[in-house]
């Protein structure tokens, strides 16, 4: 549909920006998964990867600028909502792929589902609404 096509293009044109904020790279990256758009959706995880947090055998994204966090001993702050909802569409970015993610984005994915996993309350839910 002509609508769609002309959404893609627009959204292709902001994905070439290079100072995108990161929350934008993993929607991006998970809107081209959707739409079929291999090439880009590659270039923007690429990217995404560099900006990682690779910590404690996980892998997450958090907002710039954001102070690094202090070790408590018997206490792990959750993170903020808007870090979980990044994370997890680059989770959704590096599973949706045809006809199915490699070993590497496997394995790769497995480390975001663990930080994810850990960001979990007691009753089993998230900060984040969505």
């Amino acid at each position: 549909h002509s609508v769609v096509r002309n959404a893609l293009f627009c959204l292709e044109m902001a994905a070439e920006k290079e100072e995108s904020h990161v929350y934008t790279k993993a929607l991006l990256a998970y809107t081209f998964a959707l739409a079929g758009k291999d090439e880009k959706r590659n270039a923007l995880l690429g990217s995404l990867e560099k900006e990682a947090v690779k910590k404690d055998g996980s892998v997450h994204w958090q907002r710039p600028g954001k102070e690094p966090e202090g070790d408590v001993r018997y206490y792990r702050s959750r993170a903020p909502s808007a870090e979980l909802e990044m994370t997890a569409y680059v989770l959704l970015a590096q599973l949706t792929t045809r006809p199915a993610p490699s070993q590497e984005e496997l394995s790769f994915a497995s480390l975001i589902a663990r930080w994810i996993i850990r960001q979990q309350n007691p009753s089993g839910g998230f900060s984040s609404t969505q």
